[in-house]
């Protein structure tokens, strides 16, 4: 019996994953949500899809796919989607199949799992408490001065987080959340540029990494709806060096193995010391996968489907040979529903993504300056001819 990756997609994301896995001889089953039916998946690369109206929810996911199960040889189940993760996770315990099990993901979905993980390998982050014992949490904020910080556990990127600069809109916010406040924790707000790191483990070593720092906190460009952009660093820069060992810390904190990580940290204002911030065990999303194929060449989803693939026939992996470019990312909310940007004409646009909400562009450059130069350009341009 041929043998199945089973790809769960709560968006439209990974094409090159699915690609690679057809290429190299599998059959390609996904499960999507309905609303994604009419997306420009690679059909051509697909050979068996199914729509849940929501693949997230759980018991029915485990239902579908154990029924899926009974005559389709399952070896593999990869997330597309940060949020399919825990979803995939589960489904590898059920189904007892290999790859990062319900303990794993955990530790890299679950933003407090990853914090005390974190602190045990005694790497600098900013101090934090979970919701749980309220004089725990008073005495958390007695001794961490004003802001703070308070974050969804099990969310992605900015979504759902609030700052307080006093304890009572602290308070009124945990009454608003009622039962569902020990799925939040409360950290330290630290002010500072954002950085990521977007890497792949093989055995669990770093094989490749490239450092991007963003132009402003993803939390205040895309909460205060302004314009996100991020750029890759110089390899040689001391920062950039810092960040790639750093990583790899993490990394090892964390229990990664194989396939992509994506991880933030923030140099402080106050000391310029690196601080971890989050971690995923995935392809960074908004089209960071796009900035990174400008910068180097390298298409990090079809890699994350090679290394999945040497795992599972027990090969050996090695990373291709990357170009050392740069290359820059830059977004903006737009008023216009699919931002028409072909107005856009410089020869670095490598690639313009489609969406409803925001209008965007990756650039593809030969140095570190002359992103900087095209992305102010491009940001003053958002501004005039597409946002509020």
């Amino acid at each position: 019996m041929k043998q199945t990756i089973l790809a769960i997609a709560s968006e439209l994301k990974g094409l090159p994953y699915l690609e690679e896995c057809k290429r190299q001889g599998y059959h390609v089953l996904v499960v999507m949500n309905e609303r994604l039916k009419d997306e420009p998946w690679p059909w051509d690369s697909i050979d068996e899809h199914h729509f849940m109206p929501e693949v997230r929810k759980q018991p029915d996911m485990t239902y579908a796919i154990s029924y899926l199960a009974r005559d389709r040889n399952l070896v593999r189940i990869v997330a597309l989607d940060d949020y399919d993760v825990e979803t995939a996770a589960a489904l590898r315990e059920h189904l007892r199949l290999e790859g990062m099990g319900d303990s794993a993901a955990r530790l890299f979905r679950d933003k407090l799992a990853n914090r005390s993980a974190i602190a045990k390998a005694g790497i600098l982050e900013p101090n934090f408490s979970g919701i749980f014992n309220f004089d725990k949490i008073r005495d958390f904020m007695g001794k961490t001065p004003p802001p703070w910080v308070l974050k969804p556990r099990l969310l992605a990127g900015s979504e759902g987080i609030s700052k307080h600069l006093v304890s009572e809109t602290f308070w009124r916010k945990l009454d608003a959340l009622g039962d569902q406040k020990s799925y939040y924790l409360l950290e330290q707000f630290i002010p500072g540029e954002v950085y990521h790191v977007d890497a792949l483990v093989w055995q669990g070593e770093v094989v490749f990494s490239l450092v991007s720092q963003y132009g402003v906190p993803p939390m205040t460009a895309l909460q205060g709806r302004g314009v996100f952009s991020t750029r890759v660093l110089p390899r040689d820069r001391e920062d950039a060096i810092e960040l790639r060992s750093l990583n790899e810390k993490v990394v090892k904190a964390l229990g990664r193995q194989h396939g992509p990580t994506h991880t933030e940290f923030i140099k402080a204002h106050h000391d310029g010391q690196f601080y971890f911030l989050e971690t995923a065990a995935r392809v960074g999303g908004g089209n960071i996968e796009k900035l990174i194929e400008a910068a180097t060449g390298l298409v990090i989803w079809q890699e994350a489907a090679r290394i999945d693939l040497a795992e599972l026939k027990g090969e050996s992996y090695q990373v291709p040979t990357v170009r050392e470019g740069y290359g820059g990312l830059i977004a903006a909310p737009s008023k216009h529903p699919f931002a028409d940007t072909s107005s856009f004409k410089q020869p670095e646009v490598f690639f313009r993504p489609r969406s409803k909400e925001f209008v965007s562009l990756i650039v593809k450059t030969d140095s570190f300056e002359a992103t900087e130069t095209l992305l102010a350009e491009i940001a003053k341009r958002f501004q005039e001819e597409f946002m509020v």
